[in-house]
C-alpha cells in the first residue's frame, strides 16, 4: 500500500516526518516522502523513496504558493488507486485534499503546530490567508493528528471538529549506558536559533552561573546576534556554538550535557501548548531539564520530577533554576529519568499511526 508524505522542508532535520515514515515502512506500507530544497537539499540515506521539488522563489511566502503548485502535479503524477495521502502542516493541505476528493483517495492530515497561531505571522496579512485555508479545509478532514494534546483541543474548540489523535514529538527509545557527571558542567540548547526561543536569557543567565558552558546546538538566522550578545555580557568564553547537527551527531552530544533548556517564549498559541522534541530528547538521554511555564512542558516536570519550570525570563531567575538542577546533580534524577524514559518514547504512538492508516485502508478497499 502506496503512501504519499508530503512537508514544506528540506527533510534532513524533520525528526517527526521520518519516524512516521519508518513506523509505516517497518509495518509493511510503501512511503514516498516528497518536500522541497528550501534552505538547502543535504545528502541523505533512507529506507524508502524521497525527493525535494526544486523552488526557485527566494521570498517565502512565494515559495509557499510555487511549492502548492508543484506538490499537487508531484503527488497527481505518483497516486494509483491503491494510494493514501499523507499532508504534514497546512503548507501542503490543499494540494492534498484536492486530489483526495479527485482521485477518491483517504487523506490524514498531520498538524505538527497550530501554524496560524505561530509567532512569526502573528498581526501580518499572511495569518488571514493561512487561516482561511485552515478554516476551508481542516474540518473537511476525517483523519487528523496532531503533536499535543493542548493542540488537538485547541482544534476541537476552534472548528468543531472531532478530537484528532494525539501523537506527542517522542524519540525513539535509546540504550541507556549509564551517566557521568563532568567536573565542568554542561547546559544545552538544541534547536533553531530564532527569536521566543529564550536563547537570549540563557546566554545572560551564564553571567550568575559559574564552572560550566553554555553548548547551543542548532542553526538559524539569529546566531550572530547572540554571539554578540555573548561578548557584550563578557560571557563568550563560557559559550560554544555547535552549529546545525544532523540527528545522529546530536543524539551523541544530548547525554553529555548536565541540563537541558527547553525555555520558549509565549509568542503565541502555538508556542505555548507546544510539547518541543527536545524536551522528550533530554530524558531519553537521562538529562534533567529546565522548562517554561506552558501547559504540556509542565505536565511532563511535574508528573515525572525530571527537572525545574520557570516561573518567567529573567536571567536571573533563570540562573537561579539551573544552578539548583545542577547543583542536585544527574544522580539526583536518574530514577525518576528512567521512569520518564520508559513512558515517553515513541514506541508508545506507533499504534495510533498504525491505527489511522489501518482505517484508511479499509476506506479505500471499499472505495475502489
Amino acid at each position: 500500500m502506496k503512501v504519499i508524505i508530503s512537508v514544506f522542508n528540506n527533510l534532513y532535520t524533520d525528526q517527526r516526518v521520518e519516524k512516521v515514515c519508518k513506523t509505516l515502512y517497518d509495518n509493511g506500507y510503501e512511503p514516498i516522502l516528497i518536500g522541497c530544497d528550501w534552505l538547502g537539499a543535504p545528502d541523505m540515506e533512507r529506507p524508502y523513496p524521497f525527493f525535494r521539488i526544486d523552488l526557485k522563489s527566494k521570498k517565502l511566502r512565494f515559495a509557499y504558493i510555487e511549492f502548492q503548485r508543484k506538490l499537487y502535479k508531484e503527488i497527481l503524477k505518483n497516486a494509483d488507486n491503491k494510494t493514501i495521502l499523507m499532508a504534514n502542516d497546512l503548507e501542503t493541505l490543499m494540494p492534498n485534499y484536492l486530489i483526495s476528493k479527485k482521485l477518491n483517495l483517504p487523506i490524514i492530515f498531520d498538524s505538527h503546530e497550530i501554524f496560524t497561531e505561530m509567532p512569526t505571522i502573528q498581526g501580518r496579512w499572511v495569518k488571514h490567508v493561512w487561516k482561511k485555508i485552515e478554516k476551508t479545509f481542516v474540518p473537511k478532514i476525517k483523519r487528523m493528528m496532531t503533536a499535543s494534546n493542548s493542540y488537538a483541543n485547541w482544534f476541537v474548540k476552534e472548528y468543531e471538529i472531532n478530537k484528532p489523535i494525539v501523537v506527542n514529538n517522542l524519540p525513539r527509545k535509546i540504550e541507556f549506558t549509564g551517566t557521568k557527571e563532568n567536573s565542568k558542567k554542561v547546559i544545552l540548547y538544541q534547536g533553531w536559533l530564532n527569536y521566543s526561543r529564550g536563547i537570549d536569557k540563557a546566554i545572560l543567565a551564564m553571567q550568575s552561573i559559574d564552572n560550566a558552558e553554555l553548548w547551543i546546538a542548532g542553526g538559524g538566522p539569529l546566531e550572530a546576534e547572540f554571539w554578540n550578545l555573548a561578548k557584550q555580557s563578557g560571557v563568550e568564553d563560557k559559550i560554544k556554538f555547535l552549529g546545525k547537527l544532523c540527528p545522529s551527531d546530536l543524539r551523541a552530544i544530548t547525554p553529555k550535557a548536565d541540563v537541558g533548556l527547553s525555555i520558549e517564549e509565549n509568542k503565541g498559541l502555538s508556542y505555548y501548548y507546544s510539547l518541543p522534541n527536545k524536551i522528550s530528547d533530554y530524558i531519553q538521554s537521562r538529562v534533567p531539564v529546565v522548562v517554561s511555564n506552558f501547559p504540556e512542558m509542565t505536565n511532563i516536570v511535574n508528573t515525572f520530577g525530571v527537572g525545574e519550570v520557570i516561573e518567567n525570563h529573567t536571567p536571573e531567575h533563570l540562573a537561579e533554576k539551573i544552578n539548583l538542577v545542577l547543583k542536585n546533580g544527574k544522580a539526583f534524577y536518574l530514577h525518576n529519568l528512567n521512569v520518564a524514559s520508559e513512558e515517553l518514547c515513541w514506541e508508545n504512538e506507533e499504534d495510533k499511526i498504525l491505527k489511522l492508516f489501518s482505517d484508511s485502508r479499509k476506506e479505500l478497499e471499499h472505495s475502489h
